[in-house]
């Protein structure tokens, strides 16, 4: 723990200290409601959410029980009530009210949904007071908890018959995860419900890849939390495979945003974009998780805070424009992780015919270990050109893994399609596109130099001023003039998270020149 996070637990623990777990409010001394399963069903979970630390004030004036209200005529299947007080300004009141409101629905026959009390829970006692106030499901937060605490806390709950929600997003966090499993027994798949939380609760910070680099590591019953603010992230989320989203902000500002997010999470599926995403993003953990071993290993009289930065700027590395079985092989053997191969009317064009082949060399160059093989990607500019159609059969096939849309958006009919994006940049201006991109559910947007006529492959930078001035905390993937000559200095100063690489290790425009794409990477390697 750290920051944020054990600021808010540390003033949590004095108010208990001082008021009780109750914090001075009077409870229901029985429940007096009945019982919803928490997310009995796939969907969303709207949050009833005045404030929080890196927002400040979101909706201070809500009226917990008229956006309870609006959440179930959305057919939200749960609403998430904040019942902390000094970052949130939550109470346990409104959980009451919010409780209760359902069990009016109820009995009126309409849809009820399931109540979940979030909040920073550290003691037992705590989940009967929960249940007392009609929550049907407690959040769990598996990072400020030990072992015992939270076996203990889910037992209680399930004693209740109420749904432990447990937030993981650490490494020893699922391992907890596995302990607390264990432990319930044939009972966990009924009881536990495992989330993943896109914000750090340390800095606030979200990365819409992080659910993504888990998910495969979750049970059945998994929630995709926080960083959902349109429904095209909520379709983003379902891609991925998870059985729900929480939100937050952006419906508790815009309650009117409920149905839309709710019907775009309930009508989306688990589909080959969500695959591509989750390889990608696993990928990267498998990368970053290697370098920090590295680190710890050789640099043992370095700081931890050392380390922690260092292993950020490890960049993971795309070699494009790939015409060449020769230059492929030997860019996959220094560790490329991503190959990039042109269906657009440029020099660099290459055929389904040699992509076929190239991949079939790959696997069997790869034997047992397919895994370590690069993401495949075929780059295009007009996906309705004799050039593109190809590519986009190939993905369709499983040949490749995803199509690159290169200066242009994808279509509705391509969303469930594997893909990312490239935007040209070469003004202020064209960063609304960037915008534009992760409005519509693009977790990342490869940057590329933009120099008109020339769709790619320029070998021109992207003015830094613009990338200092405009890019914000956004993990970068830039690429554009990137050589091994001044790729160092890109990594140190701007810590991609990906890099791009075509026109800069060429002899010509598709021919790979080995002696540059060996320096390329052992200054790479160097900058780790």
């Amino acid at each position: 723990m750290s920051d944020i996070l054990q600021t808010i637990v540390e003033k949590r623990r004095a108010d208990i200290e001082r008021l009780g777990l109750n914090f001075g409010i009077e409870i229901p001394e029985k429940r007096r409601v009945g019982h919803t399963e928490f997310l009995g069903n796939a969907g969303a979970i709207l949050e009833v959410k005045r404030a929080s630390p890196s927002k400040g004030d979101i909706a201070p004036d809500l009226d917990p029980v008229a956006l309870a209200t609006t959440y179930a005529e959305a057919h939200a299947q749960a609403v998430s009530v904040l019942t902390e007080e000094n970052f949130f300004k939550g109470s346990l009141r409104d959980l009451i009210a919010v409780a209760d409101l359902m069990e009016c629905r109820r009995q009126q026959g309409l849809h009820a949904c399931a109540v979940l009390r979030k909040d920073f829970l550290l003691y037992e006692d705590e989940i009967d007071i929960a249940y007392r106030c009609g929550a049907d499901a407690v959040l769990l937060i598996a990072r400020i908890l030990d072992d015992e605490q939270l076996v203990h806390m889910a037992k209680r709950a399930q004693s209740f018959d109420m749904q432990a929600f447990v937030e993981v997003r650490e490494k020893d966090d699922f391992r907890k995860l596995s302990v607390v499993t264990s432990a319930l027994g044939a009972d966990a798949a009924k009881t536990i419900v495992a989330g993943v939380n896109s914000r750090d609760l340390a800095t606030f910070r979200t990365d819409p890849l992080i659910p993504a680099s888990v998910r495969s590591k979750l049970p059945a019953k998994a929630v995709f939390e926080s960083g959902v603010h349109t429904p095209a992230d909520a379709d983003y989320a379902r891609s991925l495979g998870f059985t729900g989203i929480l939100v937050g902000e952006a419906v508790a500002k815009n309650p009117a945003l409920a149905k839309d997010v709710v019907s775009a999470f309930e009508s989306g599926r688990e589909n080959a974009r969500g695959k591509f995403w989750r390889k990608f993003a696993e990928r990267k953990q498998q990368k970053q998780a290697l370098v920090q071993e590295h680190l710890v290993c050789h640099c043992e009289e370095r700081s931890d805070e050392a380390i922690s930065t260092q292993k950020t700027i490890r960049s993971l590395v795309k070699i494009c424009g790939i015409t060449r079985v020769e230059d492929g092989m030997l860019a996959a053997e220094l560790g490329a992780d991503m190959l990039g191969f042109v269906f657009s009317n440029t020099k660099r064009l290459t055929t389904e015919e040699f992509v076929r082949s190239f991949k079939e060399r790959l696997l069997r160059s790869a034997r047992n270990d397919k895994s370590e093989t690069p993401i495949l990607v075929g780059v295009i500019t007009d996906p309705n050109s004799e050039e593109g159609k190809p590519a986009i059969k190939l993905v369709r096939e499983g040949v490749l893994d995803a199509v690159q849309f290169h200066g242009i958006e994808p279509s509705a009919a391509d969303t469930g399609l594997a893909h990312y994006c490239a935007a040209r940049i070469g003004s202020p201006e064209d960063f609304q596109t960037v915008a534009d991109l992760r409005t519509h559910g693009e977790p990342r947007i490869l940057l590329d130099a933009k120099v008109e006529g020339i769709p790619g492959g320029t070998g021109k930078t992207i003015p830094e001023s613009l990338l200092l001035e405009k890019a914000g905390d956004i993990p970068l993937w830039l690429a554009g003039g990137i050589t091994p000559e001044n790729v160092a200095a890109i990594c140190e100063k701007f810590y991609p998270e990906l890099i791009d690489v075509s026109s800069g290790v060429e002899d010509a425009p598709g021919i790979k020149n080995s002696e540059k794409l060996q320096k390329l990477f052992a200054e790479i390697n160097i900058n780790q």
